[in-house]
């Protein structure tokens, strides 16, 4: 049996994470919310829905990824498989039995569930957001021959290669790192559709000026640091 867990990095997520979390299919072995700084009640009604929860006081996508990563290195048990799902309901976590059977099925290495525009809610992805993913996506086209449409959060790799791709970014540029390192070590992968809708709360992301701005640096940066790298 293929022992799976998940990461959910999640900053003041208590009006969804219960939701998140209870529609995470039974296959999963481990759910783990890792609290990044929040000042609500995620923390308490994630482990009331049943999941490992940890606490990283440093704000930054990459930094509560890396938490779970660390949790998870110290296990006895280790995982075959380890998804990333964002804590806002969003996504649609149900659909986590797709995201990881190219892997389970094809031995694929790496698989990111793409946000296609027939299955997006309406309002669900913002301009720049839009505007980010085909930026994004068609440099890595052009640079690397890649063959990813979106930076999608919601995604499963096999743990021995994500352990091999060495993450270091602590903030924005998380998902980034993951595709172009994948593709630098040219791990095989695929995407696979999901349905997307609008989220529960405000995003700490594309929901600022400021995230927006800061996340399109992020994402630009590492694409033209791993084009002049030989």
């Amino acid at each position: 049996m293929t022992h799976i867990k998940v990461i959910i990095p999640a900053y003041n997520e208590a009006d969804s994470i219960a939701h998140v979390i209870g529609d995470i299919p039974d296959i999963v072995n481990e759910i783990i919310v890792v609290s990044n700084n929040s000042t609500d009640d995620t923390e308490i009604n994630a482990k009331n829905a049943g999941a490992t929860v940890l606490k990283e006081a440093n704000k930054g996508y990459g930094y509560a990824c890396l938490k779970g990563m660390d949790y998870i290195s110290k296990l006895k048990d280790l995982p075959d498989i380890v998804v990333f799902l964002d804590g806002d309901y969003s996504d649609y976590p149900e659909e986590l039995v797709k995201i990881v059977a190219p892997i389970r099925d094809e031995n694929l290495d790496f698989v990111i569930g793409s946000r296609v525009k027939r299955l997006r809610e309406k309002g669900s992805m913002t301009l720049p957001q839009i505007f980010g993913n085909w930026l994004a996506t068609s440099l890595m086209a052009i640079l690397f021959k890649a063959k990813f449409s979106d930076l999608g959060p919601f995604r499963a790799i096999k743990y021995n290669k994500l352990l091999q791709l060495n993450m270091q970014d602590k903030t924005y540029g998380w998902t980034i790192e993951m595709q172009l390192k994948a593709l630098r070590q040219k791990l095989s992968y695929t995407e696979v559709p999901v349905n997307y809708r609008n989220r529960i709360g405000v995003s700490k992301v594309s929901g600022t000026v400021k995230g927006a701005i800061f996340a399109g640096v992020k994402i630009l940066g590492w694409i033209f640091k791993y084009s002049f790298k030989t």
